[in-house]
């Protein structure tokens, strides 16, 4: 079986080999689902996971636009059509000086797990810029967001590809973008996912990753005769995850401690309350702060500069910034000091090696493409509720979203389970992946 995975990885390498987050995500995926599909003859011998890990299409372009000195710029744009057997392409759009293929490939791949993992009609793709929106104008901002869209919306539709934020791109990105594919296309359709109240969004989407991977966290720790209330939360991150994230396990009387952002950590061993938590979201959503100034207000609070939170004791650790973020070393010391739970809010923010590191000490953890699902099933939930020119309540779409992550969280039991252990991520793996295969062999080799 080692040979037949080495061979594989080997095989996607040749041509990717200069895209190492892709490649991650591919070695990640093909450890877990080859063997199965060595076990099932519905699968084997039809090449179906070398197929899955293929873009169906990838669109780059260039985008130029104005800034408030009248330079002209140039950034790249990209959308990777990832797959589209069980629905229109789905995933969002990232802003942000890292994006490049390698980056766009690994989620929009992580991407086709988590969809297929939500039930709803889904097929994969993301996209995004090397474009950082951060210290520009909104006259700027809307510049660009119009320019981008004026390439990409020649690829997108609803029952092709509908687009949503990410990293870099909230509710003023998504609302530039949406008003330049109106106005090219002549239509008002919900093309894009992330909208505001008033045109089409969704109540709970803006909150939706972070519940989301708090109500992942929420049933594995029932799962093992645990209560998510009175427990220590360290959560990395200040974003809309991390703040969304926070929220609910206020709201689930869990005790938050840390967030983060690019400069360091702050820690506040009195907790972050409702009160404190509206101080962080307005320094990062309106002021657009760092997360240092949080002390200056909260004097108990220190800053740990240049640091990642993984060093603060605590009984849940909720990753929820970006990439790669927590390695082996950041995984020992986070089970030396008593941490029993990981549930991921970002896309891979734990390195394979510090994934070994939980599973041998078999502790609860949670791979971003189940635990941080909830995002693109409000996401889903959002598009129903376009298609049918009609809104849920708060409560309708809150407790739509708890029973999704309930059902993933099931559906991860139903393939993870390892005799006294749980393993997560080969459940997830597994799961998403028969949905998307069954959709691929009924349809043909197209």
């Amino acid at each position: 079986m080692k040979k037949i995975i080495e061979n594989f990885i080997s095989e996607i390498d040749k041509k990717n080999s200069h895209e190492p987050e892709f490649m991650q995500a591919v070695r990640e995926i093909a450890e877990t689902v080859l063997p199965y599909i060595v076990s099932k003859d519905i699968y084997h011998g039809k090449n179906i996971l070398m197929r899955m890990v293929e873009p169906e299409r990838v669109l780059m372009f260039r985008v130029n636009w104005v800034d408030d000195n009248g330079e002209i710029q140039v950034n790249r744009g990209y959308r990777v059509q990832m797959n589209s057997a069980i629905g229109p392409y789905k995933g969002g759009l990232r802003f942000h000086p890292t994006v490049n293929l390698s980056i766009l490939k690994f989620l929009a791949l992580e991407q086709v797990f988590k969809n297929s993992l939500t039930t709803l009609p889904m097929g994969a793709g993301k996209g995004g810029s090397d474009f950082d929106p951060k210290g520009k104008s909104d006259a700027e901002v809307m510049r660009f967001c119009q320019s981008f869209m004026t390439e990409l919306y020649r690829y997108i539709g609803p029952n092709t590809d509908v687009p949503a934020g990410d990293i870099g791109v909230g509710g003023r990105e998504i609302g530039y973008m949406f008003g330049q594919y109106k106005k090219l296309k002549k239509e008002f359709t919900g093309v894009l996912t992330g909208k505001g109240l008033s045109w089409g969004g969704s109540l709970i989407r803006p909150e939706a990753t972070g519940y989301g991977t708090v109500y992942f966290a929420e049933n594995m720790m029932n799962h093992v005769s645990k209560t998510i209330k009175g427990k220590t939360v360290i959560i990395s991150g200040s974003g809309n995850v991390a703040q969304y994230a926070a929220e609910k396990c206020i709201q689930l009387s869990a005790k938050v401690i840390s967030m983060s952002d690019s400069s360091g950590t702050i820690y506040d061993k009195d907790g972050i309350d409702s009160e404190k938590l509206s101080f962080i979201m307005n320094l990062k959503n309106i002021k657009r702060g760092r997360i240092h100034e949080y002390v200056k207000k909260y004097p108990n609070a220190t800053f740990l500069k240049n640091k990642t939170p993984w060093e603060i004791p605590c009984d849940i650790a909720l990753p929820c910034a970006t990439q790669n973020e927590l390695n082996e070393h950041d995984a020992k010391i986070l089970i030396k000091n008593g941490c029993i739970c990981v549930s991921e809010g970002a896309n891979m923010p734990c390195e394979p090696e510090a994934i070994i590191v939980f599973k041998i000490n078999k502790i609860l953890y949670a791979p971003g493409k189940a635990s941080n699902a909830g995002g693109v099933a409000v996401s889903g939930l959002e598009m129903a509720q376009n298609s049918l020119r009609y809104s849920w309540s708060r409560e309708e779409v809150d407790s739509k979203l708890k029973e999704i992550m309930k059902d993933i969280h099931n559906s991860c039991l139903t393939h993870g389970q390892e005799k006294d252990y749980v393993n997560y991520e080969k459940g997830a793996n597994i799961a998403g992946f028969i949905k998307v295969a069954d959709a691929m062999l009924a349809q043909g080799v197209v």
